[in-house]
């Protein structure tokens, strides 16, 4: 009963989330998931834009609003569908996109004379401040009063234009988004490869897009901006850019009403850093002469010889290994308990949490 209701509960909020969405607005995201590939298999492209939209891929009236919103494309000649459900970008949308590139190198270019003009300015600013405070022959009591209250004044306004600014509108980002979504990503992509490619805009958090139950990569992530102008930044410069040989496709996604975004931890989804599975959880607190560990994540063609071999690595030698099974059905859950001769081995078996074992980053912790 409490599985159907939470299914219930996930139809009602993508039902929520479509019937919000304009055909225009789904028309707009459908051109822009597009990207620079230009060509798409439909099925591949739908997944794509519902997944953007956090809605169930076998929802029935998902699929049918986008099969609206295609077929209206092709009636304004935008796409084409083929017999092979291929869908292609007419030529006219191409050479929009052209122009967009060529509009994107003019303005870096613009942006390169500001900033150095900028740099310029400040370097005059300098020099004559520093002539100016050769000249001052005021108290030196006085002095350093007024700089001590000119830095807290600073310190305030920075602080609360700091918080102020993280969500102002600015240019491509009217609405003040930083939570972007990210598709095509490489599956060797890890946190270090993406802040580098979004570069100079500034990551904060990552959730890589898994399956449920195998922890499979998706090939696609959320991510948090440091502030609106970064993600105007990263959509603008770097939306079909290539990482690791492949074209990625960013776009703005703000969270719906009631998630929980950005997470209360920076902790990457991942194994250290890496795209796919759980990540790396913190323990619980150790209970005093604990030699039992739960490990949960497992893959399911984990045995015992494989468990024991794995915390062997650290020297932890295993005692007895109890895995957890559902009542009903007699299936492995994927979780079990480890138990060592002593206390020792059960600390060294806790450094291997968030270890790779048979493909999987495991979750290890404390139990009685």
């Amino acid at each position: 009963n409490q599985s159907a209701q939470t299914k219930l509960n996930q139809l009602q909020d993508n039902l929520f989330t479509l019937q919000n969405m304009s055909e225009d607005d789904l028309a707009k995201k459908i051109l822009s998931t597009l990207g620079d590939n230009e060509t798409i298999n439909v099925k591949k492209l739908r997944k794509e834009i519902l997944l953007q939209l956090q809605t169930d891929s076998d929802d029935k009236a998902a699929k049918k609003k986008f099969k609206k919103a295609v077929q209206a494309l092709e009636k304004e000649g935008k796409l084409t569908l083929d017999s092979e459900g291929v869908v292609t970008l007419k030529e006219s949308m191409k050479n929009k996109k052209k122009d967009k590139k060529k509009d994107k190198k003019k303005d870096k270019k613009k942006d390169k004379k500001k900033r150095k003009k900028s740099e310029d300015e400040e370097e005059d600013g300098e020099n004559e401040s520093k002539k100016q405070k050769a000249n001052e022959e005021k108290d030196e009591d006085e002095d350093q009063y007024a700089e001590n209250e000119d830095d807290q004044e600073e310190n305030q306004d920075t602080e609360e234009g700091t918080n102020s600014d993280k969500n102002k509108s600015c240019t491509g980002n009217p609405e003040g988004y930083t939570r972007l979504f990210l598709g095509n990503l490489p599956f060797a992509v890890d946190e270090d490869a993406l802040r580098t490619f979004l570069e100079p805009a500034v990551m904060t958090h990552v959730k890589w897009i898994t399956d449920k139950e195998t922890g499979k990569f998706y090939g696609s992530a959320f991510i948090e901006m440091s502030t609106s102008k970064c993600g105007a930044t990263a959509v603008k410069d770097k939306n079909g850019e290539k990482l690791m040989g492949r074209q990625i496709r960013i776009n703005f996604a703000p969270s719906r009403d009631g998630d929980v975004w950005p997470p209360r931890s920076k902790e990457v989804t991942g194994n250290g850093g890496q795209a796919g599975g759980v990540g790396v959880k913190a323990m619980s607190e150790k209970p005093e002469g604990c030699v039992k560990l739960f490990v949960g994540n497992l893959s399911f063609d984990i045995d015992d010889d494989t468990i024991v071999k794995f915390f062997a690595n650290v020297d932890a030698e295993v005692k007895a290994v109890r895995w957890l099974h559902h009542q009903d059905s007699g299936d492995f859950k994927g979780c079990g308990y480890v138990e060592f001769w002593n206390t020792e081995a059960c600390d060294k078996g806790a450094t291997l949490n968030g270890k790779v074992l048979v493909a999987r980053p495991i979750r290890i912790d404390w139990t009685d």
